[in-house]
């Protein structure tokens, strides 16, 4: 489990990277200042979880379900919270109805929150 949390943690901080300078040249002229800021705050939070999946995958030992839920939690999470808002921040610009993302996000944020809280568990 340490193995799929490192190297999830490794592939979501190198998306980040390189979705945050996208964001920063390229998505500059041709989102709002508003969509702009929502995918910075994807960017944001995905980074958030790949530091974490990374410090779990070198401390944690894998021994409680627990554990485990800390990676799926924060991993799965990531992907449905930052990959909504990533999308969501394209809809004026595909014009497209992506409203079906709106549950999404909060049901991401709600994974990362358990993740967390597992962490928590973990340490205590």
């Amino acid at each position: 489990m340490n193995q799929i949390a490192l190297i999830s943690g490794s592939i979501l901080g190198i998306l980040s990277i390189i979705l945050g300078a996208f964001g920063a040249h390229a998505l500059k002229k041709v989102l709002s200042e508003e969509r702009l800021s929502s995918f910075e705050v994807g960017v944001r939070y995905q980074m958030y979880a790949a530091i974490t999946l990374l410090i779990i995958g070198f401390n944690m030992e894998f021994v409680s379900s627990a554990d485990h839920w800390a990676v799926y939690g924060l991993l799965w999470g990531c992907v449905l919270f930052s990959g909504s808002i990533y999308l969501l921040s394209f809809k004026d610009l595909w014009k497209v109805n992506l409203r079906f993302l709106g549950p999404i996000t909060p049901i991401g944020g709600l994974l990362m929150i358990v993740g967390w809280l597992m962490i928590l568990l973990n340490v205590l």
